[in-house]
């Protein structure tokens, strides 16, 4: 929790807290730009853990709940009611070290390259931070093979995969950067009338390259349908019902000056499969996520050629 309570006072607020085996994951709606707030952020978790083996220590030195020598002997292999607490301590240390290795998604990745932002541009400070962890993570899968331990195998190669998908989400982002939604605005899309039968975007389907479609009522936007939704929508009420009774209603509307990067933030949340876009109140076009990775891979393209031709 230490994790939330920080981001907090950043105004930045958790979706919720997954539970691994590797310890709790807070997933915040998005991760500081600032290398300050991200270090503090980072290093809030394992100063919890090293709080409470503390505050526990504490209790047992003024309660003197201590097992034997011959108890003590025997580790923690068994929780007794007189060793409940030292067990604790022990996770929470463990805990506070783990999470400190350099690699994502552990808090040790994040804070490395929070140093390194310091210093490079945030792009770079991640690849560098990634690379260290999959280095780190190799090691972990080769120890796993020696000893043959198969948790340890899967942890490093858990490791691995976050440590890249960190990179490749930092790494999109930053091509997004100086962009709005106006940039990548199709104004080429399919309207249909709710009261228009699903035959009628069957054929738009089968006749074009579209997928998603805007259905209107009276001349305003009421709702979405995509491919998925018509299929669906033919296999259980047939081609005769009406669009109306089978498009989605959850419509997410976009303005034309809202930052990529910001959009590409809450890519996540949205769930609807096309989104209109509006300008002083009128609708200019629409935007889905395929058109957004589409423009991300055109600015990679265009980055890499830049190298190229540099070199």
């Amino acid at each position: 929790y230490g994790h939330s309570l920080t981001a907090r006072r950043f105004n930045i607020e958790t979706r919720d807290i997954i539970l691994l085996p590797i310890g709790g994951l807070a997933r915040l709606e998005k991760m500081p730009e600032d290398p300050g707030q991200e270090l503090k952020i980072a290093i809030a978790g394992p100063l919890v853990n090293i709080a409470i083996a503390i505050i526990l220590y504490g209790v047992i030195s003024v309660t003197g709940i201590t097992p034997s020598v011959e108890e003590a002997a025997e580790g923690f292999a068994a929780i007794r009611p007189d060793n409940f607490l030292h067990v604790l301590i022990l996770v929470n240390l463990v805990l506070a070290v783990f999470n400190m290795i350099p690699a994502f998604p552990m808090d040790g990745g994040r804070v490395l390259r929070a140093l390194m932002a310091y210093k490079y541009p945030r792009p770079q400070a991640t690849r560098m931070a990634a690379t260290v962890g999959q280095i780190i993570s190799a090691g972990f899968v080769i120890i796993g093979i020696f000893i043959g331990h198969i948790f340890l195998i899967l942890i490093g190669v858990f490791i691995f995969m976050a440590a890249q998908a960190e990179a490749d989400y930092t790494q999109a982002k930053s091509f997004l950067q100086g962009y709005t939604v106006k940039d990548v605005v199709m104004h080429e899309f399919n309207m249909i009338d709710y009261a228009e039968p699903l035959s009628k975007a069957i054929d738009l389907l089968l006749n074009g390259q579209g997928t998603d479609f805007l259905i209107t009522k009276d001349g305003e936007v009421a709702g979405t349908l995509s491919r998925n939704e018509m299929i669906k929508a033919l296999t259980e009420k047939g081609k005769d019902t009406q669009i109306g009774a089978v498009m989605n209603p959850d419509v997410q509307f976009l303005e034309s000056k809202t930052p990529l990067e910001e959009l590409y933030n809450q890519a996540g949340k949205k769930n609807a499969s096309l989104m209109p876009v509006v300008e002083n109140d009128e609708l200019i076009g629409v935007l889905d996520t395929e058109n957004i990775l589409e423009f991300i891979m055109i600015r990679e393209a265009e980055e890499r050629n830049k190298f190229i031709n540099k070199g």
